[in-house]
């Protein structure tokens, strides 16, 4: 669905302690990404596609704290992230890391809002 939050992101100095307090906390299955020094975050149950089946839940993700995501960051879904971020610059905000191929999935870029908000955006492969 475009233009939903779809996904957030959390940014650990340590990760095997992040981990295991989101795990310990709040019962979440944390699913490490060695290979994209990354770690999926399950929050509610989920379908064969790893979407969520409970409405009104998302999943995330778990990476090392460094630019530019230092702290906690919504995601949302678009259609064409070059289009969005054209459309943020017009209106105040800032194109921080542009449109990236993410592996077969999709591509993923971050932005600024018109306050100065960290937005991350996904746009599906294909």
């Amino acid at each position: 669905m475009a233009d939903s939050v779809i996904h957030f992101e959390i940014p650990l100095d340590d990760t095997d302690r992040g981990h295991g307090f989101y795990r310990d906390v709040f019962g979440w299955d944390i699913q490490a990404m060695p290979e994209f020094d990354y770690a999926m975050i399950v929050t509610s149950p989920v379908d064969d596609s790893g979407a969520p089946t409970q409405p009104g839940t998302i999943n995330g993700g778990m990476l090392r704290r460094q630019e530019p995501v230092t702290t906690p960051a919504i995601t949302i879904g678009v259609d064409d992230i070059e289009a969005t971020l054209a459309k943020v610059e017009s209106l105040g905000g800032s194109t921080v890391r542009t449109k990236q191929p993410v592996a077969d999935m999709g591509f993923a870029a971050y932005c600024t809002d018109s306050e100065g908000n960290l937005l991350g955006l996904w746009q599906n492969a294909g």
